[in-house]
């Protein structure tokens, strides 16, 4: 851990900053360390950097007992906290880096204060939250809490309905929607019994809690849609808040988006593709992902904010561990919200948990859209979602092909052949990056483009379209000029080598160009053809040597 970088990026959810040699009274300081060590422990873990200023000022420390401290927290709290201290030295001066357990439990100080963190800040927790946070520690889905204080009373019978025959639509199959309400939500586990009393999950008030009863018992349970004009990109000319059940809230945002969804149209052969702005699919499933992974535990809302280009989603909460923006498309799903997730499966709002993302980058580079973008601070998620159509001839091409050929391109085929109509050549590092995949499965995707007739091998271990495609994309050109420049590489390389060396082989060509027995004999019969070589030898034990 470079603890110079941790500190450079300032105070966060899990990173406190506090002066040791400013607060003179040790024991108000220990008390101080103490309030933060719960809030860590109450929220997600993290550290406390003892000797930094809140500015990042690194001042140090001096005259300390690492064991008094952890004793100090340890007798301070209820349940008693065990914490860790690492001296850390930096720029001559002693950090003293204090590690928080995530808590299975609530903590507390020793006089009955309950803290939380929130953002940077510490903030007190009151007693009508202890339930919902207590729950949500034991059994990691915050949206499968039971609400104590939720009441059948706050289920809205309209709600229930509408789901029930929106159901009946996406899934003729189903038999939930046979059932009674009751048994339908319980079915859900959107309510549950306790104490012979009907009670609301979290994920239940989100789905069919009456507005009322959202903004009583989640109030941060908000999504609130930005509009901005052209004229003035800084400042939003609409607001919309919304804190209404999840269904209620995506049908509002879509005819509001929607509205003015602009089309461009594509010719393919007699039929024309209707290509919107912003695809429908893409932007729901966008936003029920938010809804999925936001943290219901933040007071921050989720923000739609709707530009003409562009669409942005701000996501309170960072990504689950283990996810960043170069592996989201290929790593399991880890939905911070299981229950919420599971139930628009079950509903058919999204086909399966975790294919969210995958759909996202699939259909917005179908559609000829640029890459979606998604950028992570410390508490937040944004994706941008931009609507410039790029490339025509990419989507007529994908279409026409998946036609003829009766196929569907998975995501990882359209990504590496984007990729290469925009950059001409790519190897099979950069296409594992750019897939998200392992070498392996990336090679897999690759000979797959290659039977297909869509890629082929380019010599120095690199891939490029095929020339049927550079045809079918209307570039004439693009394919001539790969293979010269590829033979321009070849070329140099041979002579180069041949100028230390008296003679080469194909076999001494495969091995410097990364390219195939075949392909080395189009390189050095075409270098004859120039005049640059001559051949010495038969067959199996020809060399060959610069042409004096």
């Amino acid at each position: 851990m470079d603890i110079k970088e941790v500190i450079s990026k300032g105070e966060k959810i899990d990173i406190e900053f506090k002066s040791w040699k400013k607060i003179k009274d040790k024991k108000e300081l220990m008390k101080i360390i103490t309030k933060e060590a719960v809030a860590l422990a109450n929220t997600k873990g993290g550290m406390i950097l003892i000797g930094v200023e809140d500015n990042g000022e690194i001042t140090g420390c001096d005259n300390y007992d690492i064991q008094n401290i952890m004793e100090s927290i340890y007798d301070r709290t209820i349940p008693k906290l065990f914490t860790d201290i690492e001296e850390v030295f930096v720029e001559n001066n002693t950090i003293l880096v204090i590690y928080v357990p995530k808590g299975s439990t609530l903590y507390a100080t020793s006089a009955g204060e309950v803290y939380k963190r929130l953002g940077k800040n510490t903030k007190p927790m009151f007693p009508e939250e202890f339930p919902i946070m207590q729950s949500g520690k034991v059994n990691n889905d915050f949206s499968n809490v039971i609400i104590e204080d939720s009441s059948e009373e706050d289920i809205d019978s309209l709600e229930v309905y509408k789901i029930k025959e929106k159901l009946k639509i996406r899934d003729p199959e189903s038999t939930l929607p046979l059932m009674d309400d009751k048994s339908f939500l319980k079915d859900l586990h959107l309510i549950k019994e306790k104490d012979n009393k009907i009670k609301l999950t979290v994920a239940g008030m989100l789905f069919v809690g009456k507005e009322s009863s959202i903004n009583r018992t989640i109030p941060q349970a908000e999504i609130i849609y930005l509009h901005y004009s052209d004229i003035n990109k800084t400042e939003y000319d609409k607001r919309i808040d919304l804190k209404v059940p999840i269904i209620s809230a995506l049908d509002r945002l879509t005819e509001i988006i929607e509205s003015s969804n602009y089309i461009t149209n594509i010719q393919i052969g007699l039929f024309r593709l209707e290509v919107k702005d912003f695809p429908k699919n893409v932007f729901q499933e966008a936003i029920l992902n938010a809804i999925c992974h936001r943290d219901y535990q933040s007071n921050g809302a989720i923000y739609v904010k709707h530009y003409s280009n562009k669409i942005v989603i701000e996501n309170p909460g960072g990504f689950p561990e283990g996810i960043n923006e170069n592996n989201i498309i290929t790593h399991p799903s880890i939905p911070r919200n299981k229950l919420i997730a599971e139930t628009l499966q079950k509903l058919k709002y999204v086909q399966r948990s975790g294919q969210g993302v995958d759909i996202i980058f699939r259909d917005m580079i179908f559609f000829g859209k640029p890459l979606p973008t998604y950028s992570t601070y410390s508490e937040a998620v944004t994706l941008t979602l931009k609507s410039n159509l790029e490339d025509k001839n990419f989507t007529k091409f994908l279409i026409e092909e998946q036609d003829k050929n009766q196929i569907i391109f998975s995501t990882s085929q359209i990504m590496i052949l984007k990729y290469l109509k925009d950059n001409g050549t790519i190897t099979l590092e950069d296409a594992s990056k750019h897939a998200q995949l392992s070498l392996e499965d990336t090679q897999g995707v690759l000979n797959e483009l290659i039977n297909y007739g869509y890629v082929e091998r380019n010599g120095f271990k690199k891939y490029i379209l095929t020339e049927k495609v550079y045809y079918s994309l209307g570039d004439d050109v693009g394919y001539i000029k790969d293979k010269e420049i590829e033979y321009i590489r070849a070329k140099d390389m041979i002579i180069q080598y041949l100028k230390k060396n008296n003679s080469i082989n194909n076999t001494k060509v495969r091995e410097l160009c990364g390219c195939s027995e075949r392909k080395a004999k189009y390189y050095l019969d075409k270098m004859m053809e120039e005049a640059l070589l001559e051949p010495k030898g038969e067959k199996r034990y020809r060399v060959y040597l610069l042409k004096k």
